[in-house]
């Protein structure tokens, strides 16, 4: 019987591969083991994964292959700014509603996977909602539309 030695670059090659699967994994398993909220959609339940570091905000949904119907992510950012969302190493489409403080819609911007094309708030927001692509539409959310749950404030 021969023995094949690889190669040193083959060998190299083989642990950048698996450091890379390493690192996606360990990227959607931080993503997964989020504290989560309950928000209110006009009859529905969402149950959203809270991304508030810039880390977490900075991951979001990359490298995941799927997400159930009623759950999603909410950025949440220490002020109101204009805040601008792409889709690079995500791979579901999502539909993302920029939120203002009391929780009312500003805009929803529908994001296909892989892509850099940035997608901004209309004005400064403090939150920024991702679920899969089409649940707002589906449902009848738009701008103007309200979401409830403890992160927003009452008026």
């Amino acid at each position: 019987m021969t023995k094949i030695k690889p190669k040193p670059a083959t060998l190299i090659h083989l642990a950048c591969l698996a450091l890379g699967s390493l690192s996606v994994a360990a990227s959607a398993q931080q993503a997964q083991q989020l504290p989560t909220v309950n928000l209110g959609a006009g009859m529905y339940n969402i149950v959203a994964q809270v991304a508030r570091t810039e880390d977490q905000r900075a991951t979001g949904l990359m490298h995941r292959r799927e997400m159930p119907a009623h759950e999603g992510m909410i950025f949440v950012f220490e002020q109101p700014a204009t805040q601008c969302f792409w889709m690079r190493n995500t791979l579901i489409p999502l539909s993302t509603a920029f939120v203002d403080e009391d929780g009312t819609i500003v805009n929803i911007e529908d994001m296909a996977p892989m892509t850099e094309n940035s997608h901004c708030s209309k004005k400064p927001v403090r939150f920024v909602l991702e679920m899969n692509q089409g649940w707002f539409a589906k449902r009848g959310f738009k701008a103007g539309s309200r979401l409830r749950g403890p992160l927003f404030k009452s008026s």
